[in-house]
């Protein structure tokens, strides 16, 4: 095992998921009267909330992300780019102003745009998806991924606990892909320590909620996770980073492309995703985010066989797999349930 190996084994990567999920519970604990007095969330048209909620708890998740993770791979002798760093900071900032005074969709989109563009046009030119296309043109579609992968994941941070369903299956599968030497060391690092930090933050917004995590929370998530995908899809497993957030990509794409072509505001707050729609119907809260959080399992499992099988057939099977099961929770969720 090579020392980079050695330093992200079994037992310092439990310790700093530990330690992570530690300091995010105690900021989130100790910044809940702050956040009650500055950053309440009011209900409005898109809310599962129905009385007045702190939210800004994201704070804590990347600061115990970027702590533990900094510190782990100063340790380790591993570099963590310093772009996806001080992105990561700037969009926490620009999420929190969103939280307190809501800023313009254009200003939002142009800081995101240009934090993600930090981090992607930064990486070395050897790192390639399709080394077929130019490189300008795959980086330019990248960063139009990249936005909207920050983006998607605010929307769907909507219900308790349902950002926890999320990212706690997606970095706990990369933590695994790391040690299968499946993923760069760094973003292993990170997708070990966020997922830490959300299980520190996971008893605080349980249902009823104590606390959200605001924009402050979910856009760095947003950047965190998709430069983790990145780095996988980068490494030559592109299908295990489709697999991975395939449920947050399907329910929020699809919603887009049903209210454009109803032609409704689609920048506007609403209630059409199909996590919304579920709870609607007659699912109860933690109903919905426990069937999203045994999908997320499943396609989890789907992810590691495509990478560990290395066979286009697997793959192939994988992928429509993925495809059945989301397809039956996204009905699930927009029937209403029997009485």
């Amino acid at each position: 095992m090579t020392p980079a190996a050695e330093a992200v084994a079994a037992v310092p990567a439990l310790l700093a998921l530990a330690i992570s999920a530690l300091i995010s519970a105690g900021i989130t604990w100790t910044s809940r009267p702050l956040l009650q007095r500055y950053a309440l969330a009011r209900p409005n048209a898109r809310s599962s909330h129905r009385i007045p909620t702190p939210q800004g708890a994201g704070i804590a998740v990347i600061a115990a992300t970027l702590l533990v993770a900094l510190g782990w791979a100063a340790w380790a002798n591993l570099a963590i780019p310093p772009a996806l760093v001080v992105a990561t900071v700037v969009i926490a900032i620009v999420g929190f102003a969103d939280d307190i005074v809501s800023l313009p969709v254009l200003v939002r989109l142009a800081l995101q745009a240009a934090c993600v563009g930090a981090v992607v046009f930064t990486a070395p030119e050897t790192a390639r998806i399709v080394p077929a296309l130019p490189l300008a043109l795959e980086r330019g579609l990248i960063l139009l991924a990249g936005v909207w992968f920050v983006n998607l994941v605010n929307f769907m941070d909507g219900l308790d606990l349902m950002t926890v369903a999320e990212v706690v299956p997606v970095t706990a599968a990369l933590l695994l892909l790391g040690w299968l030497g499946e993923l760069s060391w760094p973003a292993a690092l990170i997708a070990t320590t966020l997922c830490g930090a959300m299980l520190g933050f996971a008893p605080f917004n349980k249902p009823v909620a104590k606390v959200f995590l605001g924009d402050v929370g979910s856009l760095p998530i947003g950047l965190l996770l998709g430069w983790c995908l990145l780095e996988l899809a980068w490494h030559g497993q592109a299908a295990a980073a489709l697999l991975l957030p395939a449920y947050y990509l399907a329910d929020s794409t699809i919603t887009l492309f049903r209210r454009v072509a109803r032609r409704e505001p689609f920048w506007s707050a609403h209630r059409s995703h199909f996590y919304q729609r579920a709870t609607d119907n007659g699912f109860t809260v933690p109903r919905v985010t426990g069937e999203v959080f045994a999908l997320n399992l499943l396609l989890a499992g789907l992810a590691i066989l495509t990478v560990r099988a290395g066979s286009m057939a697997v793959t192939a099977i994988a992928l429509i797999a993925g495809a059945v099961a989301i397809a039956f929770v996204l009905r699930r969720f927009s029937r209403p349930q029997a009485s």
